[in-house]
């Protein structure tokens, strides 16, 4: 990697579902004093380090998925490591009723929710051959119905009558047809879609929404199942303009700034955050494929 200006230098970061051993603000403190974000997906990966990130710019944070467990451990870390407020939610955005659920926790404990991030999905990568019914369908109901779910339950909620940001997280799969991602890259891109028509919507009860699409992220079980480190094995990295993957901290950087005042005029539009790799990256079918053959991939 070239050395220069810090520009492109990623900050720090840790591989594992653990907060980081030291941070440096990039934006003030307080950026996000007094809010709250609920979460979903939060117990892992980009939403694990998003919480993180909120909670350290001042923020209380919901963070909700199937497992209780998860979310619960994941709470203990953050409040561990931040000293703010996280209230972990067992939720499946499949299931409105179980939205319900948690929203009407999140308010009676927190009194608001101020922010939103969709960030339950589900991956695996998959021929469109061999792909089951039920495996594409899952995809969609997590990632579209659930995004769709969740924040329909926020609008009725809250967000209709007191304004609010929605983060929807999703890809950039869709822009060219990637390999072996029709599943994931047909849900993200209605995702897409949906951010444009309820930024259009709700932008009257002053609700922002917004999409943000990352690239490969180390440190995620995305990173895994979509053959992040054979990727980095094989140098396929070194296609991409910044020649590197991206890390979970620099995605919670985005969201950071998407859900925060610095972004008050940004709604209905889709920040990728991938280095380049959509616009260069090989999209190649046989190596994929040879990867997804060796079982690295199991369809659901």
């Amino acid at each position: 990697m070239a050395q220069g200006a810090a520009a492109s230098r990623p900050p720090g970061d840790v591989e594992a579902d653990e907060c980081l051993r030291e941070y440096r603000h990039l934006c003030s403190p307080d950026i996000l004093a007094g809010q709250v974000a609920f979460i979903t997906g939060g117990g892992s990966g980009i939403g694990f380090r998003i919480a993180e990130i909120f909670m350290r710019h001042g923020c209380r944070t919901v963070i909700a998925s199937r497992s209780l467990q998860r979310v619960s451990e994941a709470s203990k870390k953050l409040v561990a490591a931040t000293g703010q407020q996280c209230l972990p939610l067992a939720v499946d955005v499949r299931q409105p009723q179980t939205i319900v659920a948690a929203v009407d926790e999140a308010l009676r404990e927190f009194k608001r929710i101020d922010i939103l991030v969709n960030g339950a999905a589900g991956n695996f990568l998959c021929p469109a051959s061999a792909l089951s019914f039920n495996a594409f369908k899952t995809v969609m109901d997590i990632d579209t119905l659930g995004t769709f779910n969740t924040s329909k339950v926020l609008f009725e909620k809250y967000f209709r009558d007191h304004g609010g940001v929605i983060v929807n997280i999703t890809a950039t799969l869709g822009y060219r047809g990637q390999a072996l991602q029709v599943h994931a890259g047909t849900a993200k891109a209605a995702i897409d879609a949906m951010t444009r028509h309820l930024a259009v919507e709700w932008g009257p009860n002053n609700i922002r929404v917004n999409s943000l699409a990352p690239g490969p992220v180390t440190g995620t079980e995305g990173f895994r199942r979509l053959g992040g480190k054979f990727a980095e094995e094989s140098r396929r990295f070194d296609t991409i303009p910044l020649h590197r993957a991206g890390n979970k901290t620099e995605i919670a950087h985005s969201a950071l700034y998407l859900a925060s005042p610095l972004s008050s005029y940004v709604t209905g539009t889709t920040l990728v955050v991938d280095g380049g790799s959509w616009l260069t990256s090989a999209n190649d079918f046989p190596a994929l494929l040879d990867f997804w053959a060796a079982g690295a991939n199991p369809n659901p």
